[in-house]
């Protein structure tokens, strides 16, 4: 009978692990079809009501220490790192939301529990100690919230990457640039490459060198029907996508 038990299970493990889909995320939100800003509380909510694995948020930290969201260095005219917040507020997104700060994001995203927040901490231009002291306050930030679990970090700054995982052990943490071999990138304990998918294209064997390492890969931005199939067929762990509609009907198929 426990011979019977465990084959069963092998079988169910084997059968789960056979069908595991690539998941999306949500670049910036799901923005493109709704018309909602990128990087807002409404695209936000939009991506979370497709029930996508995760939505991607980029994150700056104003002059007077607020977490905030944006993806250019600019707002509506303001540099965001040299502007207090109150002076961020004086500007509106195109359907009057505020500039969100990354606190009231988060509290949006713990109203549920299927997508998760994939949260991009964007270089500092002022200095490396900025970056690095926004990490810092990222990580503080989620704690606080308890919002560890669905939470995931990604950087360009490889610094950034590296200060996320010694402050916290057990966070996703995905590295951006592309520089980095699979072998570099587990040396130094992140959980995996979130590459542009032009670099994963020119190492071919990377994919593949990464699931022997027990990597996660995240690639981006993918928009087309056909790149969507080729790491679909790749069997990559995350596309990020402006396009979440498309990729959900592709992977439907």
């Amino acid at each position: 009978m426990k011979n019977l038990i465990l084959i069963t299970l092998m079988t169910i493990a084997l059968h789960s692990a056979s069908m595991a889909q690539t998941s999306i995320i949500a670049h910036r939100g799901s923005w493109k079809q709704s018309n909602n800003p990128q990087n807002s509380i409404a695209s936000f909510k939009e991506a979370i009501s497709q029930k996508v694995y995760g939505s991607e948020f980029d994150v700056h930290l104003t002059k007077d220490n607020i977490l905030v969201l944006n993806h250019d260095h600019d707002f509506n005219g303001l540099d965001v790192e040299k502007s207090t917040y109150q002076e961020l507020l004086a500007k509106k997104l195109p359907n009057g939301e505020s500039i969100p700060t990354a606190e009231e994001f988060i509290k949006e995203g713990l109203k549920q529990k299927h997508t998760k927040m994939v949260f991009e901490l964007k270089t500092s231009r002022i200095s490396k100690e900025r970056t690095l002291e926004a990490v810092k306050q990222s990580i503080e930030l989620v704690k606080k919230l308890k919002a560890e679990k669905m939470v995931e970090y990604i950087a360009f700054d490889w610094d950034a990457c590296l200060k996320f995982r010694e402050l916290d052990k057990k966070a996703k943490v995905f590295y951006l640039t592309g520089d980095k071999t699979p072998a570099e990138i587990k040396t130094a304990k992140l959980t995996g490459p979130d590459y542009h998918f032009t670099i994963f294209k020119k190492n071919p064997t990377w994919i593949k060198e990464c699931k022997d390492l027990k990597l996660k890969t995240n690639v981006w931005t993918v928009n087309s029907e056909e790149d969507m199939k080729f790491f679909i067929h790749e069997k990559v762990d995350y596309i990020t996508t402006d396009e979440t509609e498309l990729l959900t009907k592709v992977l439907n198929k």
